[in-house]
């Protein structure tokens, strides 16, 4: 009888380990255990809930090298983007403590007669559907948010990281964490519906796919229950006219293959003014052209593998599609022989409206380069999507970049000069088909609370 979950190293095919789903029973008692770990968790002052997450953060530091290695065989990350990506993880945990009991303190108000008094009170236990580009981060983003807001948390990891989950719940014991506080469900989609309907669940979380955020949200609305979705995106970053070229190219490139090109904020459009195209595509190309894949696990590569075979081959075929619609590879697009879900840097020009380079996310190491006449049009096209996570603007003129991210960019956050993935004191969450809700910046802290009123009247 084969495993339920079998977890596979995307760079040779390898087996790594085997799981089994839990039954609904057991799925069931595990709910409830998070729920009475909740029960004695919420009346920890926020100060105590701080000092263990501030332990979490140190028990990552501690286990880096381990829980690294463990992310790079599962998902194929270059191992010094697991090490730092460990350091994010980190340094969430640090923000979080050392800003959540401001954060979370209750707010006195004047009232008529009285005193008006706001306190943040845990809803309960915060069921977590996350993905596999990140094993550990995504976790992490909503899960220290949350258990600082005195909730309980609930975790159906991506199957092909279940061992990265499996890691992050032992390590939160380790450091402190009360026990079933946080708790990873082995389970399938079917009975992560069960877990949604379940009267002990007060909230949903998930990050993935537009699609997959649509099948949730209308689960947890059947019930009403609150959601926050942190779906995909085909971010667009604008070099316009005034830029400067010899930075654009490198961060667009930095951008475009940053974990494998396997992250929702990755640069994935990039819409150049007739000024600096020619210039910027033969530049881009070149960098882009001489990446070469390898090995995850060694120092000097500098593309991994992508997650899976079925992911690599998806999007293979968005590319075919884009290019049978009148697009052109200069580099790249076509899959490699031999093991392992390798797909070379790759990029595309004359990229137009109904190709999937240009209207869907290419979640890869493939960039959509787009000719606009202007600033404005530039702009225009990057607006031209159904989605709004992140962005950017190359622009010498930082004001006036900083006007057109503040006021023309429909997305949740734009990068001026640069890429930035997250930054633990900066709001992190989309617009449009990019989901809704924040994370990061002690916003993320207060999505899952109940805003209590009290009002306090003056005794006769």
């Amino acid at each position: 009888m084969s495993a339920d979950i079998q977890t596979i190293n995307p760079a040779n095919d390898e087996p790594i380990a085997e799981y089994s789903y839990m039954s609904d029973a057991e799925a069931r008692d595990a709910v409830e255990a998070c729920h009475n770990a909740f029960l004695d968790w919420r009346l920890q002052s926020l100060e105590a809930r701080a000092e263990k997450i501030r332990a979490v953060g140190q028990a990552l530091r501690d286990n880096k090298e381990d829980f690294a290695q463990l992310m790079t065989r599962e998902v194929g990350k270059l191992i010094g983007d697991s090490r730092d990506e460990i350091e994010l993880c980190a340094a969430i945990c640090d923000f979080t403590a050392d800003n959540g009991p401001k954060e979370l303190a209750e707010e006195e108000r004047d009232i008529p007669g009285g005193t008006g008094v706001i306190t943040y009170a845990p809803l309960g236990v915060i069921y977590g559907i996350q993905p596999w580009n990140f094993p550990c981060y995504q976790v992490v983003r909503y899960a220290i948010a949350n258990l600082m807001a005195g909730n309980g948390v609930l975790l159906k990891h991506a199957e092909n990281c279940t061992g990265s989950g499996l890691f992050l719940e032992d390590l939160m014991q380790k450091a402190g964490l009360p026990e079933n506080l946080f708790t990873v469900l082995r389970i399938s989609h079917e009975q992560s519906d069960k877990v949604i309907e379940n009267a002990r669940v007060r909230g949903v979380t998930l990050t993935g796919s537009d699609g997959a955020g649509r099948k949730v949200a209308e689960k947890a609305a059947s019930v009403l229950k609150k959601s926050v979705l942190e779906l995909g995106s085909n971010d667009a970053y604008l070099v316009l006219d005034d830029a400067d070229l010899d930075l654009a190219v490198e961060s667009c490139v930095a951008g475009r293959i940053y974990n494998n090109g396997e992250t929702c904020v990755n640069a994935k459009r990039f819409i150049v003014t007739e000024k600096n195209y020619d210039a910027f595509v033969e530049r881009f190309s070149e960098k882009m052209g001489a990446i070469e894949t390898g090995d995850p696990s060694d120092e000097t590569t500098k593309l991994g593998p992508m997650a899976r075979i079925d992911l690599r081959d998806e999007l293979a075929d968005q590319v075919k599609d884009s290019v049978a619609k009148g697009a052109r590879a200069l580099c790249g697009g076509e899959v490699p022989d031999g093991p392992g879900a390798f797909y070379p840097a790759t990029v595309l020009v004359d990229v137009a409206p109904g190709q999937p380079a240009y209207d869907d996310e290419l979640f890869g190491p493939v960039a959509s380069v787009i000719k606009a006449k202007d600033d404005e049009d530039a702009m225009r096209i990057a607006n031209d999507s159904r989605y709004g996570l992140g962005g950017g603007i190359f622009s010498k003129d930082e004001d006036y970049a900083r006007k057109l991210a503040a006021t023309y960019f429909d997305t949740g956050m734009v990068c001026v000069n640069g890429f930035n993935v997250a930054i633990p004191n900066m709001p992190f969450g989309g617009v449009k088909d990019s989901g809704y809700g924040r994370e990061h910046g002690g916003f993320g802290m207060k999505e899952f609370v109940n805003a209590k009123s009290v009002y306090m009247k003056k005794a006769a």
